[in-house]
């Protein structure tokens, strides 16, 4: 009788544990996840780049979805790091991350790797892999934060097994969406047009909604 109340009790910890509603959530990637207006690229946007308004990029999709699902709306940092994409070794955590470190967030959601270099070698991979645990570390310090790592939307082997390496160090939650760029349907030239060639092979609305959907399947549940 007692070992069955001590199942009991320890069900109902688990099920209260997986419905604790995330209070604050850190999105770090780079322009799909934010870009500010840019007038040479025809962008006017300060949103996640080829949405067609801040609600339909990834993020607040995203968001709003958690919002519905946990019935709390979390509070949210988004921040662009395409400078660590591009210089990852010896980038300044403490000093370009002050912010997002400070914030303390309890699901952090990493949406990186389409603007890192060609990985033309194995220690390239090992390193950018180093990195990104690095960046992660810093962000959880001694705190259990839930942690998704999304591959990138346009795939590149090398650079997904980094970051799927990263992912697993730290104990998040990996997230490939590596197929959806197969779907041409899923690009912002498939829904509207664009002057700029590289904003309209970002993820129109389409493929910001399948990324949300995605990122909030890999939520524990």
């Amino acid at each position: 009788m007692t070992r069955l109340l001590i199942l009991i009790i320890a069900c109902l910890v688990s099920q209260t544990f997986a419905q604790t509603p995330f209070k604050k959530v850190l999105f770090l990637g780079n322009s799909i996840t934010k870009h500010g207006p840019k007038a040479d690229i025809d962008w006017s946007g300060n949103w996640g780049m080829a949405a067609s308004a801040e609600a339909k990029d990834y993020v607040h999709v995203f968001t709003t979805s958690l919002a519905q699902k946990q019935g709390s709306t979390p509070e949210i940092l988004v921040k662009n790091i395409a400078d660590f994409e591009r210089a990852h070794q010896g980038y300044d955590f403490a000093a370009k991350l002050k912010e997002a470190i400070d914030f303390q967030a309890d699901l952090i959601v990493l949406a990186i790797g389409e603007n890192v270099p060609a990985l033309k070698t194995a220690e390239e991979k090992t390193k950018l892999q180093e990195a990104v645990t690095k960046l992660l570390n810093t962000l959880k310090g001694d705190r259990k934060p839930t942690i998704l790592v999304r591959s990138c939307f346009w795939a590149n082997a090398a650079k997904d097994e980094a970051l799927r390496g990263a992912s697993d160090a730290v104990g998040g939650a990996y997230v490939d969406v590596s197929a959806l760029s197969g779907d041409k349907s899923l690009y912002g030239r498939a829904e509207r047009e664009f002057k700029h060639a590289g904003v309209a092979n970002h993820p129109g609305d389409k493929g910001m909604a399948a990324i949300a959907a995605a990122l909030l399947k890999a939520l524990p549940q």
